[in-house]
């Protein structure tokens, strides 16, 4: 090789090792996004499964035998308790009823003439001209003339309400589903299948299952003396994961541990102005379990996990420079991590820029817009 060469290459190697040291310290920090962290008061929660129920729930019967002539109502409308719903034919009972009512005149018209029979003959006695036994015999007689109108009026009270089953009645305010029957139909007063179910959904009940060591601390005050000071309503995710707008309470619990999964059915209420929520439906309960003292709300984008899949965060401290932490986390919060442990009041977190630094890196921090 020449000499001539020789000098070239050497004066590409130095130039090869001056320029990337150039464009770094033209560079200089990277900027990353961070947020600063302080200790809070957070409510815990637990996520249970449940399902929607009627807070009242009534099936449409018959009491009494005959033939559908008429459907009074519309099928999934708001109905009314004491609004009509099935017409039966009446024209038995109408007879039954006439015929009750002819039986009372024929008792009071006997008791009338057993009360004169009886008047005359205390008047015959008092004057020793109708013996004893004639007088207790017109008093027995006019006894039996009572006690036969007051049969014949209780027949009659019988018939009428007879009559008045045939005009099938809502027995609960709430909306009707739909009819099991039609006109023309032949219903009994012992038949299996209702005529229609009328639901009252709001509000509604949501029944979930809790374990029944969570369900002791309730008992004993320890979850109440947890929560105080903090957000105590229950929350409710639906189906397609978003928040429903009301909040509930927890209304009460089954006295039963199921044996074979040891765990106890909850019941919450929540108002349903809406009809939102629907009977059957399956829903997630948030319900507060404990208030965690002095923890952090850490957000999701901010954590990364190693190879074992334990957590960490970039901080980045006061001289600019990241420190990779371990975390510990207790639950997840929307889109926040709980932390109770491995950062301090004041930390700042990289939340964005990852890719382009590392820990032990000099950074430029810029704080998240709100």
């Amino acid at each position: 090789m020449t000499c001539l060469s020789r000098f070239v290459v050497v004066a590409v190697a130095a130039c090869a090792c001056i320029v990337p040291a150039a464009l770094t310290a033209q560079q200089g920090p990277v900027p990353v996004t961070v947020v600063t962290v302080e200790p809070q008061d957070v409510t815990l929660t637990s996520l249970l499964p449940g399902r929607v129920a009627a807070s009242a729930e009534a099936e449409v019967r018959p009491q009494v035998n005959g033939i559908i002539t008429e459907r009074l109502f519309d099928e999934g409308a708001d109905v009314a308790e004491g609004d009509p719903l099935y017409q039966i034919d009446q024209s038995t009972y109408e007879a039954t009823v006439r015929q009750a009512r002819a039986s009372v005149a024929q008792a009071e018209a006997v008791l009338r003439a057993a009360e004169r029979e009886a008047r005359r003959l205390v008047e015959l006695q008092s004057r020793n001209v109708a013996s004893e036994q004639a007088l207790d015999e017109a008093v027995s007689a006019r006894d039996s003339a009572e006690a036969g109108l007051e049969l014949a009026r209780a027949q009659l009270n019988s018939a009428e309400i007879e009559l008045s089953r045939t005009t099938i009645r809502a027995r609960l305010s709430g909306r009707i589903g739909l009819s099991q029957t039609s006109q023309g139909a032949l219903v009994t007063a012992s038949q299996a299948q209702p005529l229609a179910v009328i639901r009252n959904i709001n509000p509604v009940y949501v029944d979930v299952t809790q374990s029944a060591a969570d369900l002791l601390r309730w008992r004993r005050g320890e979850t109440e003396d947890a929560l105080r000071g903090a957000d105590a309503t229950v929350r409710l995710i639906l189906a397609d994961g978003s928040d429903y707008s009301e909040t509930g309470h927890l209304r009460a619990a089954e006295p039963n541990v199921d044996a074979q999964t040891g765990v106890v059915t909850l019941r919450m209420e929540f108002d349903n102005p809406d009809l939102l929520l629907l009977p059957g439906m399956y829903v997630q309960v948030l319900m507060p379990v404990e208030v965690a003292k002095g923890v952090y709300l850490v957000p999701q984008e901010s954590v990364v996990r190693d190879r074992r899949g334990r957590p960490n965060v970039w901080v980045v401290n006061a001289e600019n420079v990241i420190e990779e932490r371990a975390i510990g986390i207790i639950q997840d919060r929307d889109a926040d991590w709980v932390v109770n442990e491995g950062l301090e009041p004041g930390d700042r977190l990289v939340v964005s820029g990852f890719q382009k630094t590392a820990p032990g890196a000099t950074v430029a921090p810029e704080e998240r817009a709100e």
